[in-house]
């Protein structure tokens, strides 16, 4: 990894360097009731339109990467004969700019599942390999418990990552694509006070989290407490509506539908990203539902999250970005489940 300083005016000429790609950044999209910013990531085509300084988007990046909806193939009868079409949705390289340290770790953790043999995604693996990702510090909101899973910080997943210390950015470069346009710009390598304010910085930055989840032995937890009567409770409490599902930056469940033409002369395959607390997720043939009800389906994506992706990948498949918590319907958040599991009871459901 190589360290360099630039000014924060220079900003401005890196991004135009990059914006002969797609640029997506968080933009600020309006206020809550109670007067709290707004932000989502959208396609910016100017650096004064980008949010660097926001707490957290609603939405992840994920529909940059895995599109909540898309046509993976369509076939259609020529006069030649069947045809089939595959289209990957990868047309041009796409920069993320200002993503926050949990959303690129919500990328390395996807990269595990849907680029790995034998059963890669190719329609994730086209869009991922066209990327370029800017990462970006952040301050933690009420609801962030990244530092406790581990997803604070960034050691691989970006290009580089932007840390601001006044007028100018500590820069953590990554890849050799981000070095060779960083040619472009003044640069200088930081001193020794340099280094001491980028440390004081992010020391500055655990110390505003304030959400706590106590990870230690926790798959050997959720083992032991499989059956505790605590699931049934937030299973009362769940609304079942998926919300979690779409706010995550690390869902990817899915389902896949074909739609044939009335003339039966064109036909398109469809996948559409799901979500496990939906009530028709387990359903299969014949009407049968392997987790018909509510209870059943929230465990199992805690179970998702914090064992089985444990047992495969040694690591969590939750970063701590809070925003299934902050987005839920019902007020489920993963720091009290966790809490509850581990003491046996739910508190005020």
């Amino acid at each position: 990894m190589i360290f360099k300083i630039i000014a924060a005016r220079e900003l401005a000429l890196f991004f135009d360097i990059l914006a002969v790609n797609k640029i997506v950044g968080p933009v600020k999209k309006g206020s809550a009731a109670d007067g709290r910013a707004l932000y989502d990531f959208d396609v910016v085509y100017d650096l004064a339109e980008l949010s660097l300084d926001f707490d957290q988007t609603i939405h992840p990046a994920k529909k940059y990467f895995l599109p909540y909806l898309e046509e993976t193939c369509s076939f259609a009868i020529r006069d030649k004969g069947w045809e089939k079409e595959v289209d990957y949705g990868a047309y041009r390289p796409v920069v993320l700019f200002g993503l926050h340290a949990c959303d690129i770790n919500a990328l390395n953790k996807l990269d595990k599942v849907l680029l790995a043999e034998p059963y890669p995604n190719r329609f994730y693996a086209a869009k991922r390999a066209s990327m370029f990702i800017v990462g970006h510090s952040c301050q933690p909101t009420p609801a962030c418990f990244c530092h406790a899973m581990g997803t604070d910080s960034v050691l691989q997943g970006c290009d580089l990552f932007l840390t601001p210390m006044g007028d100018e950015y500590f820069v953590e470069i990554f890849s050799s694509r981000a070095y060779h346009i960083l040619e472009n710009l003044n640069l200088r390598e930081p001193g020794s006070k340099d280094h001491k304010l980028f440390q004081e910085a992010v020391e500055a930055r655990k110390n505003l989290f304030t959400a706590e989840v106590d990870t230690s032995d926790l798959t050997k937890i959720l083992d032991m407490e499989f059956d505790s009567p605590v699931w049934d409770q937030w299973g009362e409490k769940c609304l079942s509506c998926g919300t979690c599902a779409q706010v995550c930056p690390t869902c990817y469940c899915y389902g896949v539908e074909e739609v044939v033409a009335m003339d039966m002369a064109s036909a398109g395959k469809i996948r559409q990203l799901y979500s496990c607390n939906l009530l028709d997720f387990a359903e299969v043939a014949g009407g049968h539902n392997f987790r018909p009800e509510s209870r059943g389906r929230l465990k199992y994506r805690y179970y998702h999250k914090h064992r089985g992706f444990v047992e495969a990948f040694e690591e969590a498949l939750c970063v701590g970005c809070g925003r299934c918590g902050t987005n839920c319907l019902a007020d489920i958040n993963v720091p009290e489940v966790i809490a509850s599991v581990r003491g046996g009871e739910v508190e005020d459901v």
